[in-house]
């Protein structure tokens, strides 16, 4: 079995770097930045791995991306690329957000701000819907299907969007269907 050769981090700074510009770019919403920028720029990790690693780093406490970073990071260095990573996707970001946080309390009234928050959350719901769409190919290769995925996705939102249902309530039993369905079609 050959694999293709795919670049990896080369140092702890470029992992503390990669993820910093990373996090730079995500305001509102890192899916489709996330993607972007570990799927086709830098190429650490194949559509396919990056929707398996994706799918972890969501069903583990804590941020996604975070989570992510984590695992990227000690899978190329161990624990001192995890923490690189970490740091990375949290340092600058957590200096800005809190800055921000500052000049809110002084404008949260102004009309402006309000108009520009719904307008970015607009965006960030765009970018999600895109690399949604993005990332549909990599279900060519999973072994549920793209049929049954599609049925999948379309209960979970229905759960939650429409019927409003707690995630855990539509997650869990959902999850388990998908889990134990893909674990008996790749038994031999």
């Amino acid at each position: 079995m050959t694999s293709e050769y795919r670049p990896q981090p080369k140092s702890l700074t470029d992992l503390f770097v990669s993820f910093t510009l990373l996090a730079l770019q995500g305001f509102g919403g890192v899916l489709a930045v996330v993607q972007r920028e570990l799927v086709e720029r830098k190429r650490w990790l194949s559509n396919e791995e990056f929707v398996e690693e994706w799918a972890v780093a969501q069903i583990m406490p804590g941020p996604n991306v975070v989570n992510l970073a984590l695992m990227l990071g000690a899978r190329s260095f161990g624990l001192p690329g995890a923490l690189a990573a970490l740091a990375g996707i949290l340092t600058v970001p957590l200096v800005l957000v809190l800055l921000l946080a500052l000049a809110y309390t002084q404008y949260a009234g102004l009309p402006e701000v309000a108009g520009a928050l719904r307008g970015m959350g607009a965006v960030a719901a765009g970018l999600i819907l895109a690399t949604g769409l993005k990332l549909m190919s990599a279900l060519r290769k999973n072994p549920l299907g793209i049929s049954l995925c599609a049925v999948l996705g379309l209960a979970c939102f229905a759960g939650i969007a429409l019927l409003r249902w707690p995630l855990v309530y539509v997650a869990a039993p959902l999850g388990a269907a998908a889990c134990l369905t893909a674990y008996r079609k790749l038994q031999p």
